[in-house]
């Protein structure tokens, strides 16, 4: 009998460890401006698939929530975050783009108006089940429950601002780490939620990538007025460095693509390439690198052979 309740009491520790690590929590970057950062990883069952960031404007009107996370369970602890820290319950989400790190936890929103651009919204309605699928596959348990809520879309012409209790957020639509990345810029803050147009401290995903596109976006955003920016993966900055950062990762990518390309490489070869020094310290970044060229490297090593004659 002892052997069972400490047995029992075990079980609650460990439950309460993982509990502890699978709910992120609010750290206050700006003045109602609240992060929940993940990992700087990739999916695993250690980080529950908790690898992106997310947060939420707290407004008189109720709390505006950027991206729900992995999972069902990550979404809830997200909305229990939002009502212990605001007090008001969530009044509108809105989903940066269409991977899985970043909209699996809508069901925790099922009675909140959900949107995304329409291209992303059309895109979890179309793929999002085998997207979470394939989550199951790489973080197990703390999938449970999580099914695909897809979003709702924003209108077309979409409204450059949305006020919510008197708080002017600006919805700017763009594209290239994605077919439609929305970044939300809080003008009383200076707070841009960029979502995975950019990274920072952490090798960019590319699965959906159009790099020219992808440098415009952050030419675009480097020309609003900053002062708070949250990166889709990597800690929170309060400066230009985090554009600096992707940008200069996306250049050194499409240069040494087009480079090896040019020179005859097959994809094994691409992938045995270093990344300059300056570039080294960046979490994952040869697995990422070893993804991006199976990405990207057939469609430049495509285009760089020489067109037949007629």
């Amino acid at each position: 009998m002892r052997q069972a309740r400490r047995a029992g009491l075990l079980l609650l520790l460990l439950a309460a460890a993982a509990t502890a690590r699978d709910f992120p929590q609010p750290q206050r970057v700006a003045d109602g401006v609240y992060v929940l950062e993940g990992a700087r990883e990739h999916f695993s069952r250690a980080n529950a698939g908790d690898i992106a960031n997310t947060g939420f404007i707290a407004t008189p009107a109720g709390a505006v929530v950027i991206d729900t996370g992995a999972s069902l369970r990550y979404g809830q602890a997200q909305r229990a975050a939002v009502r212990a820290t605001t007090g008001p319950d969530a009044v509108q989400v809105y989903i940066t783009h269409a991977h899985p790190d970043h909209f699996l936890g809508n069901q925790a929103y099922a009675d909140v108006p959900v949107q995304a651009l329409p291209a992303a919204a059309e895109r979890i309605a179309q793929r999002g089940d085998q997207l979470a699928q394939n989550l199951y596959l790489l973080v197990g348990s703390a999938m449970a429950g999580t099914a695909v809520q897809a979003p709702g879309a924003l209108p077309v012409p979409m409204p450059d601002t949305v006020v919510f209790g008197g708080r002017r957020l600006q919805l700017i639509a763009l594209q290239g780490h994605s077919a439609a990345d929305l970044a939300v810029f809080d003008e009383a803050t200076g707070t841009l939620f960029a979502g995975d147009l950019v990274f920072f401290e952490r090798a960019p995903t590319t699965p959906d990538a159009d790099l020219p596109t992808w440098l415009a976006a952050l030419d675009r955003l480097a020309r609003l007025p900053v002062r708070v920016l949250v990166p889709g993966h990597g800690p929170v900055v309060r400066g230009a460095e985090a554009i600096a950062q992707t940008r200069d990762y996306l250049r050194w990518v499409q240069r040494t693509l087009t480079e090896a390309a040019a020179q005859g490489l097959d994809m094994n070869e691409a992938m045995r390439l270093q990344a300059p020094e300056r570039l080294r310290r960046l979490a994952v970044l040869q697995a990422e690198w070893q993804r991006t060229v199976m990405h990207l490297y057939p469609a430049i090593e495509a285009g760089s052979l020489p067109r037949p004659s007629h």
